[in-house]
């Protein structure tokens, strides 16, 4: 393959690289029509076995997991697209789609994995992949110093989830998510794991997640990741924060040992909401002043999943996803043609540039609560679902949005 590109040139490898996302995008939608018609399935091999240890690797065919398949592929898809045009003068073009291929591949096995110890493999490649796709200008120091601080970020909430993965195995003595839902529950019924066990278990499992999904006190690197392309900025701000959030939905069972665990994720999911709208509107660089509102979303997101709402959290995942993607394209098409990301040099630019205002406006438009796009379903949903239960909470959501379509329309008188 690297002879191949040195013969050809970067941009048929890029070429190549699109064909085998598109093939991923063909696959993933026959995948689903399947599993309407047959119900979800399971498959599972065998991978490694040494003593008492049998770790074997699992995939869970289920309609939601097919469908963040579907948003990782598609979402990478038009990355690749996108970033045909943004970075057509790069000389290691070959070198950023073979990490989106990374990037995508450990995302995919995020969300489809029915075992944790493969779950978190996994999200160790995203870390991985995160501080290669950041540093990819890695002859500027800024760059380098972004690619190391956002690495070692993450790596704080992966090193917390690794210990609850160990303790986890063994106590439960397997590790798919199946046997340790039946686990937790007759463990919680019998009283065999002591409340100071079962509060350190359940932060160590939360602490992934907030990491791979920015939330506080973890939320910098998502700041720092701003310093790498804009076509991985893509991927990250919409699919990537999604993935973390859905191994959180996986191990919400788990936290039934600890109330601890379950109020530290609305605390700190109602920080993110609040703090990182706040924050982005303070923002003059314009890349920054979304990826705070990213964080500021999965606050949300934490809140739903915290509250017993999945369904209204997937939906936000799913709604926020595409809406973000859309908005750092329409961002990239101003960064591209000006050159310049500070919103205090920008300007005028409504009328010369009609295609990315357009889909600016869709993008702020889906991600606010107007109708009938995806986000006021999900906002009017939550809204409705926590009044309530929760009114403080539900006044969260409703700042939230009001916060983000502040800065929105900041951004947009700005440009």
């Amino acid at each position: 393959a690297t002879g191949w590109i040195k013969r050809n040139g970067p941009r048929p490898a890029a070429y190549l690289n699109l064909l085998v996302t598109l093939l991923a995008v063909l696959h993933g939608s026959l995948a689903i029509s399947e599993v309407v018609a047959l119900g979800p399935q399971h498959l599972d091999f065998p991978w490694f076995e040494a003593a008492d240890l049998n770790l074997r690797i699992g995939f869970d065919l289920s309609l939601t997991n097919l469908a963040a398949l579907e948003l990782i592929t598609t979402m990478s898809l038009v990355c690749q697209v996108f970033a045909l045009g943004y970075l057509d003068k790069e000389w290691s073009l070959a070198r950023f789609y073979a990490l989106v291929g990374f990037f995508e591949g450990a995302m995919s096995g995020v969300v489809l994995s029915s075992n944790l110890f493969m779950s978190y493999f996994l999200l160790e490649m995203l870390t991985l992949s995160t501080y290669l796709l950041v540093g990819f200008w890695y002859a500027q120091p800024l760059v380098v110093t972004a690619a190391r601080d956002a690495f070692l970020t993450k790596r704080v909430g992966d090193v917390l989830l690794l210990m609850g993965v160990v303790a986890l195995s063994a106590w439960a003595g397997s590790m798919e998510f199946d046997d340790l839902y039946v686990w937790a529950a007759e463990a919680h019924a019998n009283g065999s794991l002591t409340p100071l066990a079962g509060t350190l278990l359940g932060l160590g499992l939360i602490a992934g997640p907030m990491g791979k999904c920015a939330q506080f006190p973890m939320h910098l690197w998502l700041d720092e990741a701003m310093e790498g392309p804009n076509p991985a900025s893509i991927l990250r701000n919409s699919v990537v924060v999604t993935a973390g959030a859905l191994v959180l939905l996986k191990v919400m069972p788990l936290l039934r040992f600890s109330p601890l665990a379950v109020d530290a994720l609305l605390v700190v999911g109602t920080i993110s909401a609040l703090a990182g709208a706040l924050v982005a509107i303070a923002q003059v660089d314009i890349k920054r002043a979304f990826s705070y509102s990213t964080t500021s979303y999965l606050g949300l997101v934490f809140i739903a999943i915290a509250l017993q709402q999945p369904a209204i959290a997937l939906l936000l995942l799913f709604a926020h996803g595409l809406a973000k993607a859309l908005l750092f394209m329409s961002v990239g098409s101003v960064i591209a043609t000006t050159n310049c990301q500070d919103l205090t040099e920008l300007g005028g630019l409504g009328t010369r540039m009609p295609a990315t205002t357009v889909a600016y406006l869709v993008a702020a438009a889906g991600l606010v609560g107007l109708l009938p796009l995806g986000c006021f379903w999900c906002f009017g949903l939550g809204v409705q679902a926590l009044w309530d239960q929760s009114p403080f909470f539900a006044g969260v959501i409703i700042a939230t949005n009001f916060l983000t379509a502040i800065n929105l329309t900041r951004v947009y008188r700005s440009v």
